[in-house]
């Protein structure tokens, strides 16, 4: 079975209230390893809500309150003996902001690893961090300066230097919230070409308001419209060929 097939997220019937507010109604989709999938939909319709619901981010918020059924890998993950840190740690989150630690970029990408205990010596350590700048193709540009506060980096290299921090607890699915949103166009394409090399090992979800990039970067598309799961499927299909007036509207840019 090739790895685009295997499924690694099952989403049943997922709703999300935050207090009287349901901000997510009866969400239900597959979501394949070893591939992008993108979320699209106009602002306030409930992508980055239904991300959160991934690695159980809407724990942190008070009111929140998630119903339905998540399976990864044949474990449900909103079962409260998972260990949110635990999950969270297989579930990667990459922000909309890149959010760098105050500390050195070596800091950065060893700090989950040395939480986790992943490595037992420097070396170790130190090779997880080389192969994460590596594979957030960031290495040659800080090889020389990894003691540098990983602030300094440009707001493309900070982008990558968080990817760097995620894949350095070995996750098996990375999340991002409109990842490029505050780059400028050549950091989106760095980014853009990075997503596409880590698919082979990945799942990733994406959330983003540009579908020009939803096209480039994903295999599967879903889009969502007040809070509802209105389609998914190959992205080609939703594109070019939608089954839903709404799906069609959005994509045609009669609403946004």
């Amino acid at each position: 079975m090739s790895s685009i097939t295997k499924t690694k997220l099952k989403v049943r019937d997922v709703n999300v209230f935050y207090g009287e507010k349901q901000a997510l109604k009866n969400v239900n989709i597959d979501i394949a390893d070893g591939s992008v999938t993108s979320f699209i939909g106009p602002s306030g319709c409930g992508k980055s809500t239904f991300l959160r619901c991934l690695n159980r981010m809407n724990d942190t918020i008070d009111e929140a309150r998630v119903t339905g059924s998540i399976i990864m890998d044949e474990e449900e993950i909103n079962d409260r003996r998972l260990d949110p840190v635990v999950l969270r740690a297989r579930v990667g989150m990459v922000f909309q902001k890149p959010n760098p630690f105050p500390k050195s970029i070596f800091d950065n990408v060893a700090y989950g690893p040395r939480i986790h205990g992943l490595a037992s010596t420097r070396e170790e350590l130190e090779e997880i961090v080389e192969n994460s700048l590596v594979k957030a193709g960031l290495w040659n540009e800080v090889s020389d300066r990894l003691d540098d506060p990983g602030t300094s980096l440009s707001g493309g290299q900070q982008q990558r230097l968080v990817i760097a921090r995620a894949i350095a607890v070995n996750p098996e699915v990375i999340l991002m919230d409109e990842p490029c949103s505050a780059l400028d166009p050549i950091a989106t394409a760095r980014i853009e070409e990075l997503i596409d090399e880590l698919r082979e090992n990945y799942c990733i979800i994406i959330v983003t308001h540009s579908m020009q990039q939803a096209a480039r970067v994903s295999q599967q598309t879903a889009f969502f419209h007040l809070g509802e799961l209105v389609e998914v499927g190959p992205t080609e299909t939703i594109f070019t060929n939608p089954r839903d007036q709404r799906t069609q509207d959005y994509i045609m840019g009669r609403f946004g």
